[in-house]
């Protein structure tokens, strides 16, 4: 009976042990929890510590601050290749301009000069080759601009659909170069309070776009979403299966080979700017026809207007 006693008391001091044991890693598990929560919320850097009593704890936390230092490292060093990628954009765009103004500048004195007709249509040749690359050199110069200045919004009172008339209109030449009808919506005038400035280049940017890329027609339109207003612009396309739309505003793409000319900036820019304004870009294909749209906020007043 004592012995029976005795090994009851010995079992009972191992199970109250075991508890105590699984109270206590437990407890640890809910610290490495915690820890791993902060660094998520806060942004910390802290290492995971603990108050370690077990083998197999101790090696967990272990490999954890190893993941988290070598993420951290990673972390680090994409924002330094990024800032020198940036760094190198501009000095790129800085670099290009000054040779091609040096390359304009005597092509106008050779223009001034007397030309055969052979010589004055290799000269028209050679000048719109440099007008086409001094729009590529604008576009990454806008671009390292945009990505290393601080916006600063200029707010005003804009006519949005006299604004997007005004642009269409401005680029009349290079759509009929191209043989594009435009087809616009008609819209009421809408005042809305916006940097005029930057959704001019915004509507700049996606004429371009469709003016290098669209087949046969553009469809512009203005329309009210859920206290915001959205520019769309819609246009067929040639060759559909080789355009990703959930890559159009990436950065550098250019979708298929075919797209010759292209910085693959152009909507980048769309989209940098948009978000400056509080606003958002989008894009869908559907048909062979392709959407793209710009979404600026935009009080409720503009927005019941429209809608009626």
């Amino acid at each position: 009976m004592k012995a029976l006693t005795i090994a009851v008391g010995v079992l009972s001091l191992i199970v109250i042990v075991l508890i105590l044991y699984i109270v206590f890693i437990q407890r640890q598990l809910r610290s490495i929890n915690r820890q791993l929560h902060k660094r998520l919320t806060e942004n910390t850097r802290q290492p995971i510590s603990l108050e370690l009593l077990n083998k197999e704890l101790n090696a967990v936390a272990i490999h954890i601050n190893k993941c988290l230092k070598a993420e951290e490292t990673l972390r680090l060093n994409g924002i330094r290749e990024e800032k020198n990628f940036k760094e190198l954009i501009t000095n790129i765009s800085h670099d290009l301009r000054t040779p091609l103004t040096a390359i304009k500048g005597y092509q106008e004195l050779i223009a001034r000069s007397e030309l055969n007709k052979d010589q004055r249509k290799k000269l028209q040749i050679a000048q719109k080759h440099a007008a086409e690359l001094g729009r590529l050199i604008e576009h990454f110069f806008e671009y390292s601009y945009l990505i290393h200045a601080e916006p600063e919004l200029n707010i005003e009172r804009v006519n949005l659909a006299n604004l997007i008339a005004e642009c269409l209109a401005a680029s009349v030449a290079a759509l009929e170069e191209r043989k594009l009808a435009v087809q616009l919506a008609e819209m009421p005038s809408l005042f809305v309070s916006t940097d005029k400035s930057m959704v001019t280049r915004i509507i700049q940017n996606l004429i371009r776009n469709c003016v290098q890329h669209a087949a046969e027609k553009i469809e512009v339109s203005l329309r009210a979403n859920a206290g915001s207003l959205v520019i769309s612009f819609k246009n067929p396309v040639k060759n559909a299966a080789a355009i990703e739309v959930n890559r159009l505003f990436e950065r550098f793409y250019t979708g298929d080979k075919a797209r010759n000319g292209s910085t693959g900036l152009g909507l980048h820019i769309v989209r940098l700017l948009a978000e400056q304004l509080g606003g958002r870009t989008g894009a869908a294909l559907e048909n062979r026809e392709l959407e793209i749209w710009v979404e600026l906020p935009a009080s409720k007043e503009c927005v019941d207007l429209l809608i009626k």
